[in-house]
């Protein structure tokens, strides 16, 4: 397919890491009983049959902007690789949820059409309810037309706390809620993309610098070689786990497992035994919600965390899977329930850069820069 040189020109979205609902919860001092009324359940949106989830991931904090219409209307979302469906808040909704967020005003697009459908899509406390519609989606310079989306009506309540106003699904299509096709779906058949596959830089503490790149890897955001691990399944980022190893031992994921790689899950989950056996191994204490506290001062000891992918070693350090936050110092090693499946999600993206090559069906991961 011949593309115009000027189509081409602008493919990074700047993703923000923003403040964290746990973080304005804090702040609120309102943290511990929001957090028993909606249980962290990292899990749920991979328990689906059809439609997709989303949970109520308190420590998620990169959005980028998108707009929806002409004239554009800006919205900050989730780039997520765990699910499919694009959606944003609505003019039609009155959740809590949506009040304190920007919502799509279709009668102020002159590219709006509804497609008569109905959209539900599952959370882990609740769920979003709306209507699909087609209309103009930029995303970085690239504008994808007649895109699918869900205007929401209702949403979860503990969405008021969130910062991005929705979400934008990078996972395959046969995962889409209602059927919808996925942006980067419409990106690959319009042309609109140089190579079909995207991808993805986390920084690490600092608000800006974060990435998503369509149609490009970015040389200047990793450093080595990129290992291509080829999925295990086409549905998530899905990949095959030899192991996880602390100093040689293997402690967790023993004999293989499966694993996402999860752009929209803030730590690495895996399953209940497993992740309380790492969190014991590297010195945390576990609380009754699940999270691993240990002490500050201990960091610079803590050993180092090896995720061996495809025969591919991937060593997270104690200062990368670990953070601060008011009450202290947490791990990034989050409780999955019984579920076998292991999410790999921004503590780990933040040490490798990652691509996803929708082309050839394989992952890229490279020590990010």
């Amino acid at each position: 397919m011949k593309m115009s040189t000027l189509k081409l020109t602008l493919r990074l979205i700047s993703l923000i890491k923003g403040k964290t609902a746990r973080e304005t919860l804090m702040e609120k001092g309102i943290w511990e009983e929001t957090r028993l009324k909606f249980p962290y359940n990292p899990m749920a949106k991979f328990y689906q049959t059809g439609d997709e989830a989303m949970t109520n991931d308190a420590d998620l904090s990169y959005y980028g902007v998108i707009s929806i219409g002409t004239p554009p209307q800006s919205f900050n979302v989730i780039f997520d690789t765990g699910s499919s469906n694009l959606w944003v808040p609505s003019v039609y909704c009155s959740s809590q949820a949506c009040q304190n967020h920007a919502e799509f005003n279709p009668s102020q697009s002159s590219t709006f059409t509804w497609a008569n459908k109905p959209v539900s899509i599952q959370y882990g406390t609740g769920s979003m309810t709306g209507q699909l519609a087609y209309d103009t989606v930029s995303v970085g310079g690239i504008s994808v037309t007649q895109q699918i989306f869900g205007a929401s009506q209702t949403e979860a309540p503990f969405m008021a706390n969130m910062v991005a106003d929705g979400i934008l699904g990078l996972a395959f299509p046969n995962l889409a809620a209602s059927g919808a096709t996925p942006v980067f779906d419409n990106m690959m058949s319009q042309g609109l993309v140089s190579q079909n596959l995207f991808s993805v830089y986390l920084s690490g503490n600092s608000a800006e610098g974060s990435v998503v790149s369509f149609g490009n890897i970015e040389s200047n955001y990793y450093t080595g070689q990129i290992a291509w691990i080829p999925l295990s399944s086409e549905t998530y980022w899905q990949i095959n786990m030899d192991s996880v190893t602390i100093n040689g031992n293997t402690v967790a994921c023993s004999g293989g497992c499966q694993a996402i790689i999860d752009t929209g899950t803030s730590l690495i989950v895996g399953p209940t035994t497993d992740i309380n056996n790492i969190n014991s191994w590297v010195g945390a204490t576990t609380d009754q919600y699940g999270d691993a506290s240990v002490n500050c001062n201990n960091i610079p000891n803590m050993p180092d965390v090896t995720f061996t992918l495809n025969g591919n070693a991937f060593t997270i350090s104690a200062s990368a899977y670990t953070s601060q936050n008011s009450n202290g110092c947490m791990t990034g090693f989050g409780n999955g329930g019984t579920q076998q499946l292991w999410i790999l999600g921004d503590v780990f993206i933040r040490q490798y850069y990652a691509i996803f090559d929708r082309q050839n069906n394989y992952v890229g991961l490279a020590q990010a820069a």
